[in-house]
């Protein structure tokens, strides 16, 4: 939020995250293994490393959406800096955020197959990867298309969450 709403802190921020995001998760994938073993945490540690520095940015985007007209009404109402980003900038980016949190939850299932597959002994890639052992390509088929469900259920759910959170968007989209 910050970083979109301050320059001096988005010329200090943004290109270490770019830097960070650019790396790829999948060779982070020995670290994590070396640094948390092979169990829940090494999972959420890859999801995490795949998500986070995507989700600054757009986040940062959301917030630069902001119209700058409604900025200059906090301003001219005399709001503190802090307040202008409570009650104007975070609600009128809410809905940004949230449709940015549901599309990096489709790229969090890619990253927990992804770990999965490397080091897990459980899970859906686990399991695609002993089916792949016994060229079990229905079997791997049959994950895939689960994962797909599982998907297309999580997006449904925050797309339906969305409906609620911010039923003053219904006319708009």
């Amino acid at each position: 939020m910050l970083i979109g709403s301050y320059r001096v802190l988005d010329a200090a921020i943004e290109p270490l995250v770019d830097f960070i995001r650019y790396m790829p998760v999948v060779a982070f994938v020995p670290l994590t293994i070396l640094w948390t073993g092979t169990g829940d945490l090494q999972k959420l540690l890859i999801i995490w490393i795949g998500t986070f520095f995507q989700q600054i940015l757009m986040v940062k985007d959301n917030v630069k959406r902001v119209p700058g007209e409604f900025i200059d009404v906090g301003r001219t109402l005399q709001m503190p800096e802090w307040k202008i980003l409570l009650r104007i900038v975070i609600p009128s980016a809410a809905p940004g955020i949230w449709d940015t949190l549901r599309i990096t939850l489709g790229w969090a299932w890619t990253w927990l197959v992804l770990a999965e597959l490397v080091a897990a002994t459980s899970g859906l890639g686990y399991r695609i990867t002993v089916a792949q052992r016994f060229f079990q390509t229905d079997t791997i088929i049959g994950y895939i298309l689960v994962l797909g469900c599982l998907g297309l259920v999580t997006d449904q759910v925050m797309k339906a969450l969305e409906r609620r959170l911010f039923v003053y968007l219904r006319g708009r989209r």
